[in-house]
């Protein structure tokens, strides 16, 4: 009878002292999206869209919508996907001529249980009877008294009312109260030709220089730089001499940094109707010295819809 309560009595001091233990050693939060990754101080893969990475090797992914669905539909240049915004809220972009109905198509600001915070509309800026991409322009009224998670919707402008031809355009974003502290913003360099500023021995093919842009602070550095670099130089800029060897038009279809390594593969306006070694190198220049601005990218690998065999032939 001794033995078997000494046993119990171990049993009990056991499983206090396993309580204890426990109770003071720090849990690892459990992660499950995204959001708690980047929380947790996990690495953030630079890629479209973002990866957050475990230390087991699971990765989370970044939500940006349905962006990458509808790209070739209709595709929006401000506000970008998880942006933080506040009112009023300047929204551009382009969208084929069949997203538009008399020139204009509906946007709405929903929270995130779809309730309609807002609505407003998108002028095309210019003429919108073509099957080609159209830029539209809007601005958008938040109400003052809503913060936080929100989704803008760019619907299809469908007069019919039959459900085959709605479609629509999600972009996650985050709302600040305009009481609330201006959003961070970093600075970032993208790089252009300046025939003015060539001295001495410098090859005009090769030798760009970096302008100054002011931007939302961001994760996705590198992809902003490049963003800010397709968009080309400013009309300040251009008084200035700054010009671009880069087609207008061209996307960014995806843009990794691993192990040092940038990966950018970029659409087939980029080779369009491009002559000319120099200019060929000249773009080259622009794109590599963008991206190699930040230490973590050594070398810069191009691609045109995954090829990056016989590219930008001169």
């Amino acid at each position: 009878m001794q033995t078997q309560s000494l046993v119990i009595t171990i049993v009990i001091i056991v499983a206090l002292v396993g309580a204890i233990w426990y109770s003071r050693t720090p849990q690892t939060p459990s992660i499950s999206n995204f959001e708690a990754c980047v929380e947790a101080g996990h690495p953030v893969m630079e890629s479209y869209p973002r990866q957050c990475r475990t230390p087991d090797g699971t990765t989370f992914t970044e939500d940006i919508g349905n962006e990458n669905d509808k790209i070739d539909l209709i595709r929006i240049d401000t506000p970008r996907p998880n942006a933080t915004v506040t009112g009023p809220l300047s929204i551009t972009g382009q969208a084929r001529g069949g997203w538009f109905f008399e020139a204009t198509f509906p946007i709405h600001l929903e929270d995130a249980s779809g309730t309609v915070l807002a609505t407003t509309f998108a002028q095309a800026d210019g003429e919108w009877m073509t099957e080609e991409f159209v830029p539209f322009t809007s601005e958008l009224t938040i109400p003052n008294t809503f913060s936080g998670t929100a989704i803008l919707v760019l619907k299809k402008n469908n007069p019919s009312g039959l459900p085959e031809h709605a479609d629509e355009l999600r972009v996650p974003i985050t709302v600040e109260t305009s009481e609330s502290t201006p959003a961070a913003t970093l600075e970032i360099k993208a790089y252009f030709a300046n025939s003015g500023m060539i001295s001495g021995d410098q090859d005009e093919c090769t030798t760009v220089f970096p302008v100054t842009r002011t931007v939302p602070r961001t994760v996705s550095v590198a992809r902003t730089a490049m963003e800010q670099l397709l968009a080309g130089p400013t009309a300040e800029e251009q008084s200035q001499g700054y010009t671009t060897s880069i087609n207008p038009g061209v996307n960014i279809q995806k843009l990794t940094i691993e192990n040092g390594v940038a990966r950018v593969d970029l659409s087939e306006t980029l080779e369009q109707q491009v002559g000319g070694s120099c200019r060929v190198t000249a773009i080259l220049a622009q794109i590599i010295e963008t991206l190699q601005q930040f230490p973590t990218v050594r070398d810069v690998v191009i691609s045109i819809n995954d090829r990056t065999e016989d590219i930008l032939q001169p």
